[in-house]
C-alpha cells in the first residue's frame, strides 16, 4: 500500500528478538547548497506516540512543528550536525553519517539498535543498525526522527537567512531554488555555502577566473 502510514512493525521485531533499547535515525540537509546536514535520533515510548506520525515530507511545517514538540515532550531526542566544513571535507556522505553517529551517541540511553533510514549504515555507527530504504515511510521511529531533524534544520536556516539576508534561506532551507541560485550569483558565496557542492564551486571558479 503506497499510502500506508508508518507503523511499529520493525521495532516489534526487534523487540521480539531481544532489543530493549530501539531508536530511529534519519538525517535531512543532504541536498542543500548551504548549511549543516542535521540527523535526529528517536526513542519512542510504546505507550506515548504521537498521533499523526508520518514522514516529514507529507506534513505541514505547522504539523511538523507541534509533533516535534509532543514527540522532545514524550520521547527520547537527540539531535546533532555536521558543519558545512566537515560537508566540504569528507563529502556529504560521510558528513550525514556523521551527524546520525553524534544524535545517537547524545542519547540518554545507549540503544541495543538504530533503524536507520536509507540502504547504508554509517561506519562508525556506535550500536547495532539496520538500514531500512524509505524508512521515514515505513517505520515511525524513523518518521518521528525525520521530524524532528526537519523542524530543527529549519530552524537553523530562519536564523542563518537573518545573518544573511538575500539567498532566501528562511524560504529554501538552503535548497538551489532559482532565486537561490540568482542570489548566489549577485550577491557570492557566504560562509554557510558548501563550497564542495557544483552551483557554489562554479561561481567560485568564476570569480577566481575573473580575479586571476
Amino acid at each position: 500500500m503506497p499510502n500506508q502510514p508508518p507503523d511499529f512493525t520493525l521495532e516489534t521485531e526487534a523487540r521480539a528478538a531481544g532489543a530493549r533499547v530501539i531508536v530511529g535515525v534519519d538525517e535531512v540537509g543532504r541536498g542543500p547548497l548551504a548549511g549543516p546536514v542535521t540527523a535526529a535520533a528517536v526513542r519512542l515510548d510504546p505507550a506515548a506516540i504521537p498521533p499523526g506520525l508520518a514522514d516529514s515530507k507529507r506534513l505541514t511545517a505547522a504539523r511538523r512543528a507541534a509533533l516535534a514538540e509532543a514527540l522532545i515532550a514524550g520521547a527520547e531526542v537527540s539531535v546533532a550536525h555536521a558543519s558545512v566544513a566537515e560537508i566540504d571535507e569528507f563529502n556529504i556522505l560521510r558528513a550525514s553519517h556523521l551527524a546520525m553517529c553524534r544524535a545517537i551517541a547524545g542519547l540518554p540511553t545507549p540503544p541495543d539498535l538504530a533503524l536507520i533510514d536509507g540502504n547504508m549504515l554509517p561506519r562508525d555507527l556506535p550500536c547495532p543498525g539496520r538500514a531500512v530504504v524509505k524508512g521515514d515511510a515505513r517505520c515511525l521511529s524513523i518518521a518521528a526522527a525525520s521530524i524532528v531533524a526537519k523542524v530543527a534544520r529549519d530552524a537553523i536556516m530562519v536564523e542563518l537567512a537573518q545573518q544573511f539576508p538575500g539567498y532566501g534561506w528562511d524560504r529554501n532551507a538552503g535548497y538551489g531554488t532559482k532565486a537561490h541560485l540568482a542570489a548566489l550569483r549577485d550577491i557570492g558565496v557566504s560562509p554557510h555555502h558548501r563550497r564542495s557542492f557544483r552551483p557554489v564551486h562554479n561561481i567560485l571558479y568564476q570569480e577566481k577566473t575573473v580575479s586571476d
